[in-house]
């Protein structure tokens, strides 16, 4: 691991200019888009005592997800990860905000909603208005270039990307890359508050799916060309993973547990903004996002998740 990725370093390696802001302590988060990363976010955000409020286009979505950390959290309790009041505490911490403004107050507002290009565009458009002049503004993009959705903002120099890793509560490592006009102080705060909440960070530079989906990705659509193909079936491809090279979940499951949906915007990402066929999503990619199978939360995808067990439909 190199020196930019080590822990107390308070920027990357590149030289940048200074924020024509200086950027306040975060001490406050909020979060746009209350799916599965975004409550993940919100969960290990409150756990370190951060107060944090939610806001997405439905009230029961907001209802739905702080039902989930409950239960995620009674988990962690469970298994003595956590104490029970500290997770009543961190319960209190979590609001629901009703539109954009309720989250404007905030230090740090992490977007976090489906990743499309356009959706987050309009959602910056109409949120930057309402942000406090020191508000940071990252976005969870897994592949959507940090320059790119930095310059339809109003403070590119303190926009940044926080990639989080799904499940956000048990994985490790937050991507965090740099626009070209991201400011150092914003870095600085920005890995702070990464590290505030016990992850690890990678830093990646601004290209194309970044460092884990730019590697991952691939991966997966190879093994769904595999299963186009007729080399193996949905459940031998996933074997051979899982026992040939020790990976502990099969590329197709995996597939399935990220959203199929997903996997095909950060290979389109990859495709276009490479220029190199060797990315090229898979025909069977398509037609299963085409078909609505999008993986575990349509309850199909490579597996017909309906039943007591998972059914491989291939």
């Amino acid at each position: 691991m190199d020196a930019s990725v080590s822990k107390g370093a308070e920027v990357s390696e590149r030289p940048r200019t200074s924020d024509s802001v200086e950027v306040a302590p975060i001490k406050s988060v909020g979060i746009i888009g209350a799916g599965q990363m975004g409550n993940g976010i919100a969960h290990v955000a409150a756990i370190a005592g951060y107060d944090v409020a939610i806001n997405d286009l439905k009230k029961e979505m907001v209802e739905k997800a702080r039902a989930l950390i409950e239960r995620n959290m009674s988990r962690q309790v469970s298994r003595a990860l956590i104490t029970d009041s500290e997770m009543q505490a961190a319960l209190r911490r979590i609001k629901y905000a009703p539109d954009l403004a309720a989250v404007g107050d905030k230090d740090l507002v992490i977007e976090a909603a489906t990743e499309d290009e356009a959706i987050k565009r309009k959602i910056f458009a109409e949120l930057c208005p309402k942000l406090k002049s020191s508000t940071i503004l990252a976005t969870n993009t897994s592949s959507i270039s940090i320059t790119r959705l930095a310059s339809a903002t109003d403070r590119p120099e303190r926009f940044i990307g926080m990639h989080f890793m799904n499940p956000v509560p048990m994985m490790q490592l937050v991507e965090l890359i740099r626009g070209i006009a991201t400011g150092d102080e914003t870095f600085g705060a920005a890995r702070r508050f990464v590290e505030s909440l016990g992850k690890v960070i990678a830093v990646s530079e601004d290209f194309p799916a970044f460092i884990v989906n730019r590697i991952l990705l691939p991966m997966i659509n190879e093994a769904v060309y595999t299963l186009y193909e007729g080399v193996g079936t949905v459940e031998s491809i996933d074997k051979a993973m899982r026992l040939g090279a020790n990976h502990p979940m099969g590329p197709l499951e995996l597939a399935d547990f990220i959203g199929l949906d997903t996997c095909l915007s950060v290979m389109q990402v990859l495709y276009e903004g490479l220029a190199d066929s060797k990315y090229r999503p898979c025909p069977l990619l398509v037609k299963y996002v085409e078909a609505g199978w999008l993986g575990r939360k349509t309850k199909r995808g490579f597996y017909d998740y309906r039943g007591e067990k998972p059914v491989p439909t291939r």
